[in-house]
């Protein structure tokens, strides 16, 4: 496995992160020991979960895992802070009291004395961010966390972040998650550039845009049950599966078979491979999903299949409203 520069900090990571979001949730203990265990086996020493996943579960059995394997010394372990965790008023939002506190929690529930990678899980435009940049700050000087990043944050508000740790003096974002796949490419448009232009690491989330790119769903709206879009009934979550994108997944069905691959695969592949990118967060939910995206590591594209992909999946596109909430603040109701 071929290990990437994680911005401008000099540690290597996995062009893959472990996304944990579906542990202590639609995956159990024992299985989530399992999809750990076969990753580090395959070379991925970078793991991204939050607090809210689950509300602390997904956190407990990342923690239980890493405890029962003794591989937390070569884990690269990245957790957030933001969102609503109890109907406490200061539970949620980038506050330092919610920042720190929200430390302690995650360090306990992960069963580690350290953070690699902190992360504001959105923005929150209740604070002045150099409030959140200076709880950070004092995590560092604590040894709690040692880097800190963000994610579903604008680019004009990493440039300002950048901006005010320059003014105060305080610590420097690192990194940066925000959607990306296929079915959106508005990252393209200035957030990836930024990213660049400021020596960030890019991390993007949902690289099988929710699902909606693994190949597996067809043009009928009954799909199998125990699949996400047989199951889901959320109609903003639907759209994931719209005829947009399934012309997407049709059309990545030649190149797929010209690989002997699957179009989760060609899919990912294309992520991983774009400039600016430094590692897709995959997030499977299972041992099969996990192994069908590490089929995707070594998948290299010509660059007449780039072609191809990018008249069907045109720069900077977006052709699912979904993730547009993905870029809004939470919403601090009492």
């Amino acid at each position: 496995m071929n290990y990437r520069l994680f911005g401008r900090t000099g540690v290597y990571i996995s062009p893959l992160v472990l996304g944990c979001m579906m542990f202590g949730q639609k995956t159990d203990q024992n299985d989530t020991c399992e999809i750990i265990d076969r990753a580090i086996d395959h070379g991925i020493n970078f793991l991204d979960t939050a607090d809210v996943y689950g509300k602390g579960a997904s956190e407990e059995f990342v923690g239980e895992a890493l405890k029962r394997n003794a591989s937390r010394e070569k884990i690269f372990l990245a957790t957030k802070v933001n969102g609503r965790m109890s109907e406490h008023p200061n539970h949620i939002g980038n506050s330092r009291l919610h920042i720190i506190e929200g430390c302690e929690n995650s360090l306990r529930r992960l069963k580690t004395e350290y953070i690699d990678l902190y992360q504001l899980h959105r923005p929150d435009s209740h604070i002045a961010i150099d409030e959140s940049l200076r709880a950070m700050d004092d995590l560092v000087s604590a040894g709690k966390i040692r880097y800190a990043g963000t994610s579903n944050f604008g680019s004009w508000q990493v440039v300002e972040s950048l901006w005010a740790s320059e003014k105060h003096s305080t610590v420097r974002f690192v990194s940066d998650q925000s959607p990306f796949n296929l079915t959106d490419r508005r990252a393209e448009r200035e957030h990836i550039p930024m990213c660049q232009t400021y020596g960030m690491a890019f991390i993007p989330w949902s690289p099988l845009a929710g699902g909606g790119l693994t190949g597996k769903y067809k043009r009928t709206k009954n799909q199998r049950t125990g699949t996400r879009f047989g199951d889901e009934t959320d109609p903003g979550k639907l759209k994931r599966f719209s005829t947009e994108v399934m012309d997407i997944t049709d059309a990545l069905q030649p190149i797929a078979e010209a690989h002997t691959a699957t179009v989760a695969q060609i899919a990912l592949a294309w992520v991983m491979h774009q400039p600016g990118v430094t590692a897709p967060i995959i997030g499977p939910r299972t041992i099969k999903q996990l192994e069908d995206n590490l089929g995707a590591v070594n998948l290299k594209l010509s660059s007449e299949e780039l072609t191809l992909i990018d008249e069907l999946a045109q720069p900077g596109t977006n052709v699912t409203d979904y993730y547009e909430a993905s870029f809004k603040p939470n919403e601090h109701r009492f």
